[in-house]
């Protein structure tokens, strides 16, 4: 699969990725407060779903543009979506 380019990560990108480093931020200032384990592992957890959330429209960004891009060349997108399928499932 095609790398992505920089202009290509938008800013609805970038403010997903800002809202999780806040939930990091959040994770850390409970722990320096020492909230109870039960809590901190909550918002770990949505920190975790929010970084798969992020990956998964980050690859589907990514394919959407190579595929694009392979049907302008008149070239199959098969293996792309394989190689989308892999990304998605390494970062597991």
């Amino acid at each position: 699969m095609e790398e992505i380019k920089m202009d290509q990560y938008n800013q609805e990108t970038k403010n997903r990725l800002k809202r999780i480093e806040g939930q990091i931020r959040g994770v850390l200032k409970m722990m320096e407060e020492e909230k109870e384990c039960k809590d901190v592992i909550t918002q770990l957890s949505a920190a975790r779903s929010a970084m798969d959330r992020a990956i998964g429209y980050i690859v589907a960004k990514n394919l959407e543009t190579c595929i694009r891009t392979s049907n302008e060349q008149g070239d199959s997108a098969e293996q792309l979506i394989n190689d989308a399928v892999q990304m998605i499932v390494k970062s597991r």
